[in-house]
């Protein structure tokens, strides 16, 4: 089957650049048809449980602040960045007939808090410009036939034909979305390298916290792994406006202040995502890591040890009864079954209370990672058109290529930006 544009990959980036394709060409005056392949049955499934099912679809914030929130990739992601915003992101959305939110953060939702919103907004842009979306085809194999048109192959024995490729297929993470690595493989066999993957925005294990058989290791511990005894007392809290530092080794190398979530994966929440990055890099690399948690960062410290000293007192000594008046009540036994046999006064218990340690042993990998980390190297990729400096005609975005964000919307966007980009400039080349 012939086509004039090809996009692999039905997600966030692959439909963006479907729809800008399309749009493109229809405003110069051009017919072209775009084809959008995705293997699984319907598109963009990832999108459909991003954010707890919520679908965080962007963040609000403008360049310079944005720009923070990438991890990998600042200097490449300016142009698409610029070339297709946030703002741009919501008003698209908004045009499309989805009611937008932002919320605290500066992170956009669909009004509704239904990803599905997002999701059905998307595939109704692309079919409004005339973009064929076939699912449940899964490609194979891709290379270039003797007229120097890309050939995609796919396992139900279908082959689509294109003058321009656009590779969109994700990472990694979530395999069960359907993002396998294979655009990888895809992007290989025209020359392309790749950076080291790992997982990033993931749940880190702390020691103690699974049931490893005793075989904690260092890096990947399924989610699926049972629960310890602690790990069953600390699992469902939800901490609030707390301190956490992670250290690598003897070094402090970031602290923050938010919320942190202690589930069946492990350490999770705003908090634990936003470390989980360098922690999972330093645990590959061989090193040790440790999560400091700050129960009480928003006490100064002299004001809180004044007022422990007062509570130690007025409880009689009686550790559970102090924790009662300082802790959620559904924290309380872990915090004990931990500090219990060490705090014997109010000075052991704020250096308890501001300092919890949890070294960790490993992290939740690709199964529920939000993003990967690594990929297609951007110096191979113009980050003015998105198309490959090593084969013309090839264009690759979205989570494929070696650009990460911290969590709050930043990944999605990212995926937008690069999508419409791709899209935009194939179309631009195709006559």
């Amino acid at each position: 089957m012939k086509t004039d544009i090809l996009i692999v990959g039905g997600g966030a980036s692959g439909l963006m650049a479907a729809r800008f394709a399309a749009a493109s060409a229809r405003e110069r005056g051009l017919v072209l048809q775009v084809t959008l392949l995705e293997k699984m049955p319907r598109p963009a499934r990832k999108l459909m449980i991003s954010g707890k099912g919520r679908c965080n679809f962007t963040n609000a914030k403008a360049w310079n602040e944005f720009s923070a929130h990438i991890e990998a990739g600042s200097r490449f992601v300016k142009n698409a960045f610029y070339s297709f915003d946030s703002a741009a992101v919501i008003d698209f959305f908004e045009r499309e007939g989805m009611k937008t939110v932002v919320e605290r953060g500066d992170r956009a939702f669909p009004a509704s808090h239904h990803a599905s919103d997002v999701v059905d907004a998307l595939v109704r842009a692309c079919h409004g410009e005339g973009v064929k979306i076939i699912t449940e085809c899964s490609v194979t194999d891709i290379s270039i036939d003797s007229k120097g048109f890309f050939c995609a192959r796919c396992a139900d024995g279908s082959e689509y034909r294109a003058s321009k490729l656009i590779l969109a297929t994700g990472g990694l993470s979530y395999p069960g979305t359907g993002s396998t690595g294979d655009g990888y493989r895809f992007a290989a066999a025209f020359g392309h390298s790749l950076s080291p993957t790992f997982p990033s925005l993931t749940a880190l294990v702390p020691e103690g916290y699974k049931d490893c058989g005793g075989k904690p290791g260092k890096g990947h511990i399924p989610r699926e792994t049972p629960l310890s005894a602690l790990g069953e007392k600390l699992c469902g809290v939800q901490l609030k406006n707390i301190g956490a530092r992670l250290y690598i080794g003897d070094s402090l190398v970031e602290e923050h202040f938010g919320d942190v979530d202690f589930t069946d994966g492990g350490l999770e929440g705003p908090l634990g995502f936003t470390m989980s990055r360098k922690c999972v890099k330093a645990l590959l690399n061989g090193n040790k890591a440790c999560v400091e948690l700050d129960l009480k960062s928003g006490v100064p410290e002299a004001e809180f040890s004044a007022r422990l000293t007062a509570l130690w007192k007025e409880q009689g000594g009686r550790l559970r009864a102090v924790l009662g008046k300082l802790l959620p009540r559904e924290l309380i036994p872990a915090f004990i079954a931990v500090h219990g046999n060490t705090v014997k006064g109010p000075g052991a218990l704020a250096i308890a209370l501001r300092s919890w340690r949890f070294p960790i042993a490993g992290f939740v990998g690709y199964e529920r990672a939000v993003v990967t980390a690594g990929g297609i190297p951007t110096a191979e990729v113009n980050p003015k058109t998105l198309e490959s400096r090593l084969q013309p005609g090839l264009f690759l975005c979205g989570e494929l290529l070696d650009i990460d964000c911290t969590t709050g919307g930043y990944n999605i966007q990212t995926a937008f930006s690069t999508g419409a980009l791709a899209g935009r400039s194939a179309a631009l080349q195709t006559n």
